[in-house]
């Protein structure tokens, strides 16, 4: 049975962390909230406990894990080498939303790193995983906390959706802050790529680091993988979901009638999209052909890309729970943290992205 603990998010009580903490180090798996997502979390140095998170979310294990550490001054336990750039990167922004990929120490299984001989690690800033990191006494592998290529959990009840019985804990602080995953930057190659954007932005990476290059990669569970979030399909609703890429007029018009078109045909269609998308798509939806065959989800604002990035997943999953076959997504720009809400949705389309 996976049981649950109620945490308060800012000042977490010692004891409740303190178990959890005597449940990482015993084996156990443990789903607790970071600023980002849910993670789910093992004792990354013992390989029986992380192959349980594979088992756990059905994941690939050509798909690497991040190390969560407590302070930067851990990075030596788990890397053989920290580029000067990496270290000062860090500085900056940890405990915080950003993931480093160093070359790994053998001291790391092989599992938590798809074989590969870097791993990636992070700080996150949360109280409730910081104090854990703390307490732990290990460095955690811990990717998100749902089923593998579901969108990720942003709140315990998430968690629980996919995972109830799989994992041995869950501290429930509540909603996390960003909603996003951390953005990693991988140091084993010069100069340093980006090689998934998330809740720090390539904008704020620069301001410290100006060479950092950007690379999408649309990789195949069949191989290795250089960092979680790469693969094609991924963070993904049930309903099968088309992203729309292009100027926002021609793009709401397009969504307008493609929505018509698949409720006249008898599906039930979801449209997720800003608040401001929603507004302008309303007098074209309450057209007959779509009446009650169409459900609308917010997420955020285009002038409000934080709030965005904090909803998007919980839009997702609520909107896929209506059972609509079909979603039709709008994003904002890719600029700072638009870039990453189009990364997330890109890979949740699977590739159906419709440019007009």
């Amino acid at each position: 049975m996976t049981r649950v603990l109620k945490v308060d998010a800012a000042q977490p009580d010692a004891a409740v962390i303190e178990e959890a903490a005597a449940a990482l180090r015993g084996g156990q798996l443990v789903a607790f909230p970071t600023e980002t997502v849910y993670g789910l979390g093992a004792n990354a140095l013992d390989p029986h406990a992380v192959a349980r998170i594979f088992e756990a979310k059905g994941r690939p294990a050509t798909d690497p894990l991040i190390v969560h550490i407590a302070h930067i001054g851990q990075l030596s336990r788990c890397a053989s080498h920290i580029p000067p750039a990496a270290r000062q990167l860090g500085l900056a922004f940890w405990p915080g939303p950003l993931t480093v990929i160093l070359p790994k120490k053998p001291e790391i299984p092989d599992s938590v790193t798809a074989r590969l001989p870097s791993v990636a690690l992070r700080v996150p800033s949360h109280p409730v995983a910081h104090a854990l990191m703390e307490m732990a006494g290990v460095p955690v592998a811990a990717p998100s906390a749902n089923r593998f290529s579901r969108p990720s959990p942003t709140t315990a009840a998430h968690v629980l959706a996919d995972l109830d019985g799989r994992v041995d804990l869950v501290l429930d602080a509540g909603p996390t802050d960003i909603g996003l995953e951390s953005t990693i930057v991988d140091f084993t190659v010069d100069p340093p790529v980006m090689r998934r954007p998330g809740g720090l932005t390539l904008e704020q990476i620069r301001s410290v680091v100006p060479g950092v290059t950007i690379a999408t990669a649309n990789g195949s569970a069949e191989v290795a993988q250089q960092a979680p979030g790469q693969l094609t399909r991924h963070y993904a609703p049930k309903a099968e979901l088309t992203l729309y890429d292009g100027p926002v007029q021609s793009v709401l018009q397009r969504v307008a009638a493609d929505a018509r078109t698949l409720a006249a045909t008898g599906h039930r269609v979801g449209i997720l999209a800003p608040e401001e998308d929603l507004v302008a798509l309303a007098p074209e939806l309450a057209a007959p052909a779509a009446a009650g065959r169409v459900e609308v989800q917010p997420y955020g604002s285009r002038s409000a890309p934080a709030r965005a990035a904090h909803d998007l997943f919980a839009a997702l999953r609520t909107l896929d729970a209506t059972g609509v076959s079909h979603i039709l997504a709008t994003s904002p720009d890719a600029d700072g943290l638009g870039l990453a809400i189009r990364d997330r949705l890109g890979r949740a389309a699977d590739g159906r992205i419709r440019r007009v």
